[in-house]
């Protein structure tokens, strides 16, 4: 396995694994909020890319400024395929994702994450990660 930046080609295996994780979309949605993500210097994708030519995960990571809060990076998705969970590349993104806060020189770094998911409420604290406010998503489409 490697980690490496995602590439535009990695859009349909994006699509794959985020439809694991019930976030399904059209192959050409996720390559134009690929494409997007790929330019910003406030973004970026990170892949774990199997010897298969698969990718066997990814996280997305952002670079935010908040009034009330500062600076932090944003984990803003992560997702391992279903064959490689609890092989170390969910580590190993997680790593990368901080590399990536570090290089941009912000010392926070955030995530929420799913009351469904709770194998993930016990991943992140092994990372060292703690609790630090529960709270309801509202969306209202315009």
């Amino acid at each position: 396995m490697t980690i490496r930046k995602a590439v535009d080609s990695d859009a349909t295996e994006i699509a794959r694994l985020s439809t694991q994780l019930g976030y399904p979309a059209e192959v050409e949605a996720f390559a134009q909020r690929l494409e997007f993500l790929l330019h910003s210097p406030k973004h970026s994708v990170l892949v774990a890319a199997g010897d298969d030519g698969h990718l066997q995960g990814f996280v997305g990571v952002e670079h935010r400024v908040m009034i009330e809060m500062g600076e932090r990076v944003e984990i803003v998705g992560l997702v391992v395929d279903a064959q490689a969970r609890r092989t170390g590349v969910g580590r190993a993104l997680m790593a990368a994702a901080e590399q990536w806060a570090r290089d941009v020189g912000v010392k926070e770094i955030f995530l929420g994450s799913n009351v469904v998911r709770p194998e993930a409420h016990v991943f992140y604290p092994s990372l060292g990660y703690t609790v630090v406010k529960t709270q309801h998503s509202y969306l209202k489409r315009l």
